[in-house]
C-alpha cells in the first residue's frame, strides 16, 4: 500500500467511512484498523444497501472485497 493511502487511512481511524463491496453491498462503519492488503476492522458497522439498515456490529472485512472507500470530508 502506498504511503499516501496509509496516511489517509491512519488519519481516519475511529471515523465513519463508507465502503462499496464487490457483491454490490454498501457498508458504513467506524474504522478501527487496517493492514497493507486493505483488510479492515470496523465497529458499529451497518449494511446500508437497503432500507432499513442491517446492524452488523464489529466486522473484519477482507481487502479483496472492497471496490471503493469513501472517507469523511474535512468539514465532517
Amino acid at each position: 500500500m502506498g504511503d499516501e493511502i496509509s496516511t489517509l487511512m491512519n488519519n481516519n481511524k475511529n471515523k465513519m467511512i463508507l465502503l462499496r463491496l464487490r457483491n454490490n453491498k454498501t457498508l458504513r462503519g467506524n474504522l478501527n484498523d487496517f493492514d497493507i492488503h486493505l483488510n479492515l476492522t470496523l465497529h458499529d458497522t451497518e449494511d446500508i444497501t437497503e432500507n432499513p439498515p442491517i446492524k452488523l456490529g464489529t466486522i473484519l472485512l477482507r481487502g479483496d472485497n472492497i471496490l471503493a472507500v469513501s472517507l469523511p470530508t474535512e468539514e465532517s
